[in-house]
């Protein structure tokens, strides 16, 4: 299938100007398709050809101003001849359900063997449920009409005008932009509330409305925060009439920001015990999606290449927001602890790229833009720009651009261009150093002192591009109450400045025992200490009050590891002394993710387990101090499982004994349990058999795909690798789930074979998924645990055929980037 490219989209603009879509759609016929008959009204320049694109099982009929249309379909693509100024176009079609998250998603829950439909028309999969023209500046009001089965609910963009007969009609939208086209069908479950004159309503499966209810007031109390403060930062009233919020099955993202049908994977609809972090994060989900309703909604991108007005915005004013309005205040702690990491992991790997590049030539090479890049590296540079424009010019100059294009589009310069009028700045060189230029810079302190007080400290540019940051820089003393900040100075680095800043506000200060840099977390730069304060650190850091500044050390000592300037055993020295001391859900599980991660791959497998048991042992003195029932505790649990190789004390957990007071084995940690069980060769596919059938779910189904694909068995590993490469037929996330388990490090004899597998097999796997899909298998599945030189040669070899799917070299490519890392760091 073609992607349509920039200069396509661009001419196809200039040809004409779409008025309207009416979809109507009929679920009623089987459960492999349905009919899709879509009138399209749009005026053109007379006598002009163009295209629309469309991806169907079969072509019924097409009508072009009134006379028959005997045109195939090339690919999704179905030429449109001697256009008049006016036209309408009207395409019946039998298209198709998919498996994979993306059309018309169709998944049977097999909880109660209901079906439950839902639409994702992302980047250019609506041309899988209607004819359109596929680009998001030729946006359109949209006008649906859905024939469902008896006992089903339908919900769509626009607000629902009648229901009758099975037949559901909804009022025609405001101007959408095809990619926000989306529709629910099933026995859902509702909540319906409304606030502030907004209706607003939940949906999930019959069989998770129990968890839906038993949550309904805190995702409800948070949206109708998140609405205040929105309206209160921008002047502008949420414009899509309801806003209603569907958890759905089998979600290949996280969430889409269709507006009045936000649409989020049903993960959120939590059935075990979660931690704070998880609560928050959905809350930032939530808040991400609602940013959406203005920056990409309301005004959107013209092309692709502006994706950052999209998601850079969302990811900032999600954080922002859940931060200000919600309960979850520490939310930029999480965003420095975790999203920062994935911005600085992706900005140092060979397809790093700008966080507002110059071109995307066309959709495929747009989808690889959605990463930490676009989210989190661009969230952190519109926090340096806030903190330097000043908030008043910041939501000034984002007031006027919703005034100037609203329900319109709008591009890099526009928004630059009402910053720049509200501010009295120019913002060229910002936006060049920032916007336009890839890479990270590292920040190091020149420290000299004497007698116990500084006499010079400068800050230190490193990277290819220097930059201009605004960053706190602060000092930390230790007290006989636990440390403190004594001072804090903001400085705005110089990039010219090639000596480094010099901080004069510093000279003279006794010298503190932690001197942090980026203190306050408002750039977008690695940090590393001077050796006095790297040398504090395990005194330092469980004393630290302050949670923002323990995450900023954690991070730079993460990076530092990860960069191979320390070792991990160091590292995992560093976590068995403080970590137990640590309060800040999010960074118990950060550190023990990402330790755990490079214990993994940087650690020769002969020195591994010492390292997993000092590991445990933190865990379990954190699991000790724990309040019981708390966040922290169930976090530490978890650490504990993933790291312990005491199979008889897992077991017992999983029988109920020696379970600590306040924990719960309850769904989710019986998996991760068996999990591990699994992993050690502890547990059999008849102990995963079994687990289901007790755990008849979506997600005890995906959860036992996990295990058995972990399973320490060759049949156990062929069956998986026919799953992963497409050999046999499952939906994405049972995909995903079989590549996810497959790679164990207790394993690597066993996936030997696999290693050269898999670079065989993925460019024809690629082929079989959509793009998405095919991205996430191939990083799931790259043999990352084959530490080796033969590994990365055969990523060489693989790199160098010409016509790679683009989706595929860039996780390779990636892939091998850490593994060069990895091979380094053993070296």
């Amino acid at each position: 299938m073609p992607s349509l490219t920039r200069a396509e989209a661009a001419e196809r603009a200039a040809l004409l100007s779409v008025t309207s879509y009416a979809i109507d759609l009929d679920l009623t016929a089987d459960a492999d398709t349905f009919r899709s008959t879509t009138t399209i009204r749009f005026a053109a320049t007379a006598g002009a050809t163009t295209f629309v694109e469309v991806k169907p099982v079969k072509i019924l009929s097409v009508r072009l101003n009134g006379a028959p249309l005997d045109a195939a379909v090339d690919d999704n693509r179905l030429t449109l001849p001697a256009l008049a100024d006016g036209n309408e176009l009207v395409v019946e079609a039998e298209m198709a359900y998919s498996h994979t998250g993306d059309g018309l998603h169709r998944f049977t829950d097999p909880a109660d063997g209901a079906v439950y439909l839902y639409a994702l028309s992302f980047l250019e999969e609506g041309q899988r449920i209607f004819a359109c023209f596929d680009q998001p500046d030729l946006k359109a009001p949209v006008t649906l009409t859905v024939a469902a089965p008896p006992g089903w609910l339908v919900a769509g963009n626009g607000e629902l005008a009648s229901a009758e007969d099975g037949v559901w009609r909804f009022a025609p939208t405001a101007p959408l932009a095809t990619y926000f086209v989306s529709l629910l069908a099933g026995p859902y479950h509702v909540i319906r509330d409304s606030h502030d004159g907004v209706p607003l309503a939940l949906y999930c499966r019959a069989s998770l409305a129990g968890h839906l209810d038993a949550d309904a007031d805190e995702i409800l109390t948070v949206t109708k925060q998140c609405l205040d403060e929105f309206h209160a930062l921008f002047g502008v009233r949420y414009p899509f009439g309801a806003y209603e919020q569907a958890f759905v099955p089998e979600f290949a993202a996280g969430a889409m920001e269709n507006p009045g049908l936000v649409t989020i994977r049903d993960e959120y609809v939590f059935r075990s015990a979660v931690t704070d972090t998880e609560r928050e994060l959905r809350a930032t989900t939530i808040a991400h999606e609602m940013a959406h309703m203005w920056f990409g909604d309301l005004v959107t991108m013209a092309w692709w290449d502006d994706l950052w007005l999209n998601e850079s915005f969302a990811e900032y004013l999600g954080t922002r927001v859940a931060a200000a309005a919600t309960r979850f205040d520490r939310a930029w702690t999480t965003f420095g602890m975790n999203r920062k990491a994935w911005g600085y992991a992706a900005d140092q790997r060979p397809s790093t790229h700008p966080v507002a590049p110059d071109e995307v030539n066309d959709t495929q090479l747009a989808l690889l833009n959605f990463d930490g890049i676009s989210y989190a590296k661009g969230a952190a540079v519109l926090r340096q720009l806030v903190a330097w424009l000043g908030d008043e010019a910041f939501l000034t100059g984002l007031r006027a651009h919703f005034a100037a294009h609203a329900f319109g589009n709008a591009t890099l310069a526009d928004l630059l261009g009402a910053l720049s009028a509200a501010s009295g700045r120019d913002l060229t060189g910002w936006a060049r150093a920032w916007l336009r230029t890839a890479g990270v810079n590292t920040l190091r302190a020149a420290v000299t002192a004497e007698g116990g007080a500084y006499t010079a400290v400068s800050v230190l540019q490193e990277g290819a591009t220097a930059r201009p940051h605004r960053i706190g820089v602060g000092l930390y003393d230790r007290t006989a109450t636990g440390v403190v900040l004594r001072r804090r100075v903001e400085v705005d680095l110089d990039p010219a400045a090639t000596g480094g800043t010099p901080v004069p506000e510093l000279a003279g200060e006794p010298v503190a025992d932690l001197l942090l840099l980026n203190d306050g977390d408002l750039t977008f730069a690695k940090v590393r200490l001077d050796d006095a304060s790297a040398a504090a650190v395990p005194a330092v850091l469980p004393a630290l009050a302050d949670p923002l500044a323990r995450a900023v050390i954690w991070s730079s000592v993460l990076d530092t590891v990860r960069d191979g300037e320390r070792p991990v055993a160091e590292l995992v020295a560093l976590v068995l002394a403080a970590l137990p001391a640590e309060t800040e859900v999010v960074v118990v599980e950060d550190v023990l993710s990402q330790t755990r991660g490079l214990t993994d791959r940087y650690l020769d497998p002969a020195t591994r387990p010492a390292a997993l048991a000092l590991l445990a042992q933190a865990c379990d003195r954190l699991l000790a101090a724990a309040p019981a029932g708390g966040s922290l505790q169930l976090a530490a649990a978890r650490g504990l499982i993933g790291a312990t190789v005491d199979a008889r004390r897992l077991r017992g957990l999983l029988d109920g004994a020696g379970v600590p007071e306040g924990i719960a084995v309850d769904d989710e940690l019986r998996w991760l349990i068996l999990h591990r069980l699994v992993v050690l060769g502890a547990a059999t596919a008849a102990d995963v058999d079994a687990e289901l059938a007790r755990d008849r779910s979506a997600s005890g189904e995906h959860r036992a795909a996990l295990c058995r694909s972990a399973l320490p068995d060759a049949a156990a590993k062929e069956r998986a690798w026919a799953v992963l490469t497409g050999a046999v037929d499952a939906s994405n996330r049972i995909v995903e789930a079989n590549a996810e388990g497959f790679w164990q490090p207790e394993q690597a004899e066993l996936t030997a074979p696999y290693v050269e597998r898999y670079f065989a097999q993925m460019p024809e796997v690629a082929g079989r998924f959509n793009p998405w899909l095919a991205e996430r298998v191939a990083k799931l599945a790259y043999p990352r645990l084959a530490v080796a030189a033969r590994t990365r040669q055969l990523a060489a070899d693989l790199l160098a055929a010409p016509d790679l799917p683009a989706q595929l070299r860039r996780a390779v490519v990636d892939a091998d980037d850490d593994l060069r890392r990895a091979l380094s760091a053993r070296g």
